[in-house]
């Protein structure tokens, strides 16, 4: 029987008690042509997808992989913190990011556009997020990131540009139903340590339906090791990010 585990994700799983559904993961139905396409060359002949790229290790081999698997690619770098507004390192770390993500692309011969949401993120994001600490509750700005900013301002980036999907470095599998309609099933990626469904789970189920997560079948070791194969040695041993989505690690004080 196929894996239909889930990390509690909110909307985007559809019900066990859909028949449909339960008869496609025992294996008794045919999977519908909006399935998450597999590792396999050519599967992406004549489609186009936007890569969220960081400058990391995961987004630079989720661009590789698409790439390689016949996808039109083009990456796309997130602005989501005015860095010009404070003192201190983090305006030098952003730009090397930057930096690092044009050299991703420029390496693999894709396209990369810039896109700022500082406001978004500032409104959606930032501001709930000391709110609520006011309140003396503890919470996650990477559920709301993930939610507003990455899989609702960047899917529509995407659609703006003319993609058919796109594209991030998350640990983390899709399976839609058969029945379709946009119904899917948020599953874990294979590598138990770097699974990030928990990160996705307040992700809107139609955000998900357009979206791929190549990493999701992959441990992290095997991906570092594909990114020095193809000559991204800088992006393999670079550390992965921490501290707050998009805008890393901070002090906020007063």
């Amino acid at each position: 029987k196929g894996s239909t585990n889930v990390n509690a994700p909110l909307d985007s799983v559809v019900s066990e008690e859909d028949s449909d559904w339960n008869a496609w993961s025992a294996g008794k139905g045919n999977k519908s042509p909006g399935t998450q396409p597999s590792l396999q060359d050519g599967v992406g002949m004549g489609k186009s997808v936007v890569v969220g790229i960081s400058g990391g290790v995961d987004s630079a081999v989720t661009a590789l992989l698409l790439k390689q698997q016949g996808y039109q690619v083009s990456g796309v770098y997130m602005t989501n913190w005015d860095a010009k507004e404070e003192a201190g390192d983090w305006g030098c770390e952003s730009a090397k990011h930057l930096e690092d993500a044009r050299n991703i692309c420029n390496h693999l011969g894709i396209p990369l556009h810039e896109v700022n949401f500082v406001r978004e993120y500032w409104h959606q994001v930032f501001t709930v997020f000391i709110s609520e600490i006011a309140q003396g509750l503890t919470p996650n700005p990477d559920l709301a990131c993930n939610r507003y900013i990455k899989f609702q301002k960047l899917v529509q980036f995407s659609r703006d540009q003319g993609a058919d999907f796109l594209a991030t470095g998350h640990y983390a599998r899709i399976q839609h139903a058969p029945s379709g309609g946009g119904k899917l099933q948020l599953l874990r990626g294979v590598d138990p340590v770097r699974d990030q469904t928990y990160f996705l789970a307040a992700v809107a189920s139609e955000s998900l339906v357009r979206v791929l997560f190549p990493l999701g079948e992959l441990h992290k070791d095997h991906v570092r090791q594909l990114a020095r194969d193809a000559g991204l040695a800088k992006a393999a041993e670079k550390k992965s990010s921490s501290g707050i989505c998009f805008i890393g690690n901070r002090k906020f004080t007063d």
